[in-house]
């Protein structure tokens, strides 16, 4: 029998949200019932309720960073017991059989990873995220939040947590690496928290000095207005790996210019325009740029635990449901610090 629970939505694209209800399915004997506590607005949420990438379907129910406690365990689940606080990130389900699945990077499955939410899961059923009550999702992709952490805080881990955790790790950020994070918004300044915390030295390259006490506070060694060109020349050759959370509309090529030899750029943004760069921003000194997208459980195991054992969590405003129409408009101007939570809560 199908759970009818409360939830968000948005009946098309650039649409007010509505309050609705949804049908969570049945627990199969792999599956977890949780009851959301807190469920984040990632930028992607926004691009996605906005119609920006393509091939969105509606009604749409978003959100994919989910703190909350378990209801229900199917039968055969043994990992998770009720009563446990848990998340949910950007997928649920994937073949657990390719090389890529094998190697705990489920976000890469051959056979195509489901989405958290605007996704049609294998048996055929849409999918649906955060902004409810409750969710339903196999075991394998359900995480444990460690014991202590400030939930509403943790819950925007579950994305930009494992985000830039991911590529900081693979492209070896610690003691005498040089990271420069560039912007400092929603998953800059996580990347700053985690990067301080892996031991490197870490910069913050933004715009405007308007939050250079913020990026000092969180852990960063150096703050860049990048407004004032003469950055690009002062810092030439100076970083070992470079975060980009903000994609494009930015001059790549200057930026590409400020990686040392073998240096990389590690490209977090998805925007719906391209990204353009001359080749003779990588030839010289063997730079180079590289996509990364989240990671995969274990990994999103490890970097809570990560986070934990360090007192890392995002800096966050908690807001009601009745507030998320307006924040998706100050998320995109640029006017939260850093990210905003939804309080579940008020959906009841």
């Amino acid at each position: 029998m199908m759970n009818s629970v409360a939830a968000l939505s948005v009946p098309q694209a650039s649409a007010s949200f509505e309050r609705t209800s949804i049908d969570r399915r049945e627990l199969r004997p792999d599956d977890v019932r949780i009851d959301i506590s807190f469920a984040g607005i990632c930028h992607s949420d926004i691009h996605q309720v906005r119609g920006e990438w393509g091939g969105e379907t509606f009604p749409m129910v978003p959100g994919h960073e989910i703190v909350g406690t378990v209801a229900e365990v199917g039968s055969e689940v043994t990992a998770h017991a009720v009563g446990d606080t848990v998340g949910v990130g950007c997928f649920v389900d994937s073949c657990m059989e390719c090389a890529a699945c094998k190697d705990g990077e489920e976000q890469y499955c051959t056979k195509g990873v489901v989405q958290t939410y605007n996704d049609e899961g294998y048996d055929g059923e849409r999918t649906h995220g955060g902004y409810s009550q409750q969710v339903v999702v196999r075991d394998h992709f359900v995480v444990r939040i460690p014991e202590g952490m400030d939930l509403a805080a943790t819950t925007p881990l579950l994305c930009a947590g494992i985000t830039t955790f991911h590529p900081l790790k693979e492209h070896g950020a610690g003691p005498g690496k040089r990271v420069g994070v560039i912007g400092l918004g929603g998953l800059g300044h996580v990347a700053v928290k985690i990067a301080a915390a892996m031991g490197a030295e870490v910069s913050v390259l933004s715009r405007t000095d308007a939050k250079a006490d913020d990026g000092k506070a969180f852990g960063a060694t150096h703050y860049y207005a990048t407004e004032d060109e003469q950055v690009f020349t002062d810092l030439a050759g100076q970083f070992d790996i470079l975060v980009n959370t903000v994609g494009s509309g930015i001059p790549l090529d200057s930026f590409m210019g400020l990686l040392d030899r073998g240096g990389v750029m590690a490209n977090l943004g998805a925007p719906s325009d391209n990204l353009e760069i001359s080749a003779f921003s990588l030839l010289p000194n063997r730079r180079s740029i590289a996509g990364s997208m989240v990671g995969g459980l274990p990994e999103t195991q490890e970097m809570l635990d990560f986070c934990a054992e360090h007192g890392i969590t995002a800096t966050v405003e908690v807001i009601s449901a009745d507030q998320v129409d307006d924040y998706y408009d100050r998320v995109v101007s640029g006017d939260v610090r850093y990210r905003a939570v939804i309080d579940v809560a008020s959906l009841g």
